[in-house]
């Protein structure tokens, strides 16, 4: 790792303090304009559409991703880079021109507060919970995920990192709000492409260009064929290893590296029918229509215009996000073709390619990615709490002015929940399973949070009750399919495992979404239909006056709590 190959210098630290500083001190200078809930929520609804497209990737690109998608390209090839071409673009497209634009006109804080419109209150408390559990548990993730890489990767402390990170994070948020949030991921996407894209030209430039790169990676799989071919006991030449099972090692071909399409029988976690069907149809239009984490930024834009070019300008910053982090893992086995793990990559490029001042910047991407994460999920659930929880169940005569206190008490606890599961995870044994568990989640709740979005919006027969029925059996399914496929429970039932692959979760959300569908669908035939002022948040019924107005500056009061199925 960089901490043992590399010592960062003062002119490393110079360069991280000062993006340090220039980060904090625009969240600050942004929070200093706040007065209502609105401005902190959506930042006033005066966001612009470059700087929202920016935060979109930056939001996406997480500090773990950086190593992480790196370190997969190593041990599993390019097919990791489907996940920003299939899984982001197509999606981000779709969105801005007939999703995002409804959201936008509907005047919601929140995709669970349009679902009420839409259904019932009962299908925006499920999504509600679903998104605030996924979203407070997987910021003690993040922190503590975070923590432990700048830990391997830099040398610093574990439990400082937890706590630097929680209250520099923590502090702009609370402070700025979305705008800060928007505003400082857009620094952080330009310090982080710049960061990976050093990384890519000068190993490329080591490597000795394109074609030798082909060359060397030719020779890596040629050595890795050997290795699966060696007879027992013969000494097979040095190959690059994968993260993979050694039972596994043996049925992977090693031409699958530079492949974008994977077979049906790998072992890696990208199967063809997994990415498209599990990750281009359903956990990707998910991900980037559903997640409230994602779609609040352009509900905060100047105009629906701006709303809807904002993800299409994210969509061309998203092409060569995989180009610039997923082919320096590729660098990385023509360099250094013998590391214990894939996650070493990345770090250990780091550590050979750049000269002191330059590591700093790569430092400064890292924490730029992880921030942007944690900034995000941070502001996105507080709003969940405040405008979900506390406005629709609690206190639904709420000024804006106190929601706008709401919001940064709701932001504080959270942080401090955030800080505390982080600890509490560092005294858990990884073996457990809950990073699997937490890192599975959002595909046990996405495909069916998809399924009642997509048939709500297209479709007008689409009912309430159905809705709320058909959401819970899909993340029973989801869930059941993940406890089937865990070898304690098939093995004590004499079973074969549900799913060959490793990390299953591309399965997990097709089965769920097709069983939430079919059962809104059914459902809804047999009940009555649903009153005639749902339809307003159908395609289909909606008019060409409606759809060129602009959202109202306070949301429809909600239908009344007795609504609900």
């Amino acid at each position: 790792m960089l901490a043992e190959s590399s010592v960062l210098t003062l002119p490393d630290y110079l360069v991280i303090a000062i993006y340090l500083a220039a980060t904090l001190g625009l969240g600050i200078a942004i929070g200093l304009r706040l007065k209502s809930g609105t401005d902190f929520f959506l930042g006033g609804r005066r966001l612009p559409w470059w700087a929202i497209g920016m935060s979109l990737v930056a939001t996406d690109i997480g500090g773990t991703d950086i190593i992480g998608v790196g370190g997969a390209a190593y041990s599993h090839g390019l097919a990791v880079a489907n996940f920003e071409w299939i899984g982001c673009v197509p999606a981000m497209i779709v969105g801005a021109f007939v999703f995002i634009p409804f959201f936008y006109r509907s005047g919601v804080y929140t995709v669970p507060e349009f679902l009420e419109r839409r259904y019932n209150a009962g299908v925006r408390s499920v999504m509600a919970l679903c998104w605030l559990l996924f979203m407070a548990c997987n910021l003690g993730i993040m922190l503590l995920a975070s923590a432990k890489m700048m830990s391997a990767v830099f040398g610093w402390n574990t439990t400082a990192c937890i706590v630097v990170t929680a209250l520099l994070v923590g502090g702009y948020t609370l402070i700025g709000g979305l705008a800060a949030v928007v505003y400082t991921d857009m620094i952080q996407c330009c310090v982080m492409i710049a960061g990976c894209l050093l990384i890519l030209v000068l190993g490329l430039v080591e490597v000795g260009g394109i074609d030798e790169l082909n060359r060397r990676l030719t020779e890596a799989e040629a050595r890795t064929q050997q290795s699966i071919e060696a007879p027992d006991g013969q000494q097979p030449p040095p190959a690059p290893p994968a993260i993979t099972d050694d039972s596994n090692r043996d049925k992977e071909s090693p031409a699958e590296r530079t492949s974008l399409i994977l077979p049906v029988d790998t072992p890696s976690p990208f199967p063809w029918p997994g990415i498209y069907f599990g990750l281009a149809l359903i956990l990707s239009p998910a991900y980037w229509i559903g997640n409230q984490a994602i779609v609040q930024r352009s509900l905060g834009a100047r105009s629906e215009f701006e709303a809807k070019a904002s993800y299409v300008w994210g969509a061309l910053l998203k092409n060569i996000i995989p180009l610039i982090v997923a082919v320096p893992g590729l660098i990385a086995v023509a360099l250094l073709p013998d590391l214990p793990d894939g996650d070493s990559a990345i770090p250990s490029l780091v550590g050979v390619l750049l000269p002191p001042g330059l590591r700093g910047l790569f430092v400064a991407a890292f924490l730029a990615a992880l921030m942007s994460s944690i900034d995000s999920y941070l502001n996105s659930a507080a709003t969940i709490v405040s405008s979900d929880l506390y406005k629709r169940f609690i206190n639904p005569a709420v000024t804006d002015e106190q929601l706008l206190r709401v919001g940064r008490v709701t932001t504080v606890a959270l942080m401090f929940w955030a800080l505390g599961f982080a600890f509490l995870l560092t005294r858990m044994n990884e073996e457990s399973g809950i990073y699997a568990i937490f890192q599975t989640l959002m595909a046990f709740f996405q495909g069916p949070a998809f399924a009642i979005l997509l048939l709500g919006i297209l479709w007008r027969r689409a009912t309430g009750r159905a809705a709320l029925i058909a959401l819970l059996s899909g993340i029973a399914t989801s869930v059941s399919l993940y406890a089937l496929n865990q070898p304690a429970v098939y093995e004590s039932l004499g079973w074969p495992p549900l799913f060959q692959i490793q990390e299953p979760f591309l399965y997990f959300s097709i089965w769920a979404f097709l069983v939430t569908a079919t059962l809104l669908i059914v459902i809804s035939l047999l009940s009555h239909p649903d009153p005639d002022e749902k339809l307003r948040y159908v395609y289909s019924a909606r008019s060409t006056a409606d759809r060129n107005s602009e959202p109202p500056t306070t949301p429809p009061a909600p239908p009344p709590h007795g609504e609900a199925a």
